[in-house]
C-alpha cells in the first residue's frame, strides 16, 4: 500500500538535503587553462569567474585576438568543470532520496 506520510517525509528530507547542497556548492571552485597554461580561469559553484591569470607573454598587440580566444576557452572550461562538480555534489547529498531517472538533469535545481 502507498505510504503517503513516508513519501512526504522523503520529500521534506530531499528538500533539506538540496538546500544544504546549494548552500555548500558556492564554495566549490574549478580552475581550467588554455594555451598550455598561458591563460587560467577559476570559477566558483555559483558559476562566476573569480580569478583570471594571463601570462605576460600574451600582453602584446599582435596577440590580442589569440588572447581573447584563450580567455574564452579557459573560462568556458572552468565553468563546465565547476558545473560538473556541483552536479556531483548534489548527487552525493541526495543519494538514496531521489530515484535514478534517465535524463534527469541535476543542474536544473538551482545550481
Amino acid at each position: 500500500m502507498f505510504d503517503m506520510m513516508g513519501m512526504m517525509g522523503k520529500v521534506k528530507e530531499l528538500q533539506e538535503k538540496m538546500k544544504q547542497a546549494q548552500d555548500e556548492v558556492q564554495f566549490l571552485t574549478a580552475t581550467a587553462e588554455s594555451g598550455g597554461g598561458l591563460v587560467k580561469a577559476t570559477a566558483n559553484g555559483k558559476r562566476n569567474v573569480v580569478k583570471l591569470e594571463i601570462d605576460e607573454s600574451l600582453l602584446t598587440p599582435q596577440d590580442r585576438e589569440m588572447l581573447a580566444d584563450l580567455v574564452v576557452a579557459a573560462v568556458n572550461k572552468a565553468l563546465d568543470e565547476v558545473g560538473e562538480k556541483a552536479k556531483e555534489e548534489l548527487k552525493n547529498k541526495t543519494a538514496g532520496l531521489m530515484p535514478n531517472l534517465p535524463g534527469l538533469d541535476l543542474g536544473n535545481f538551482g545550481l
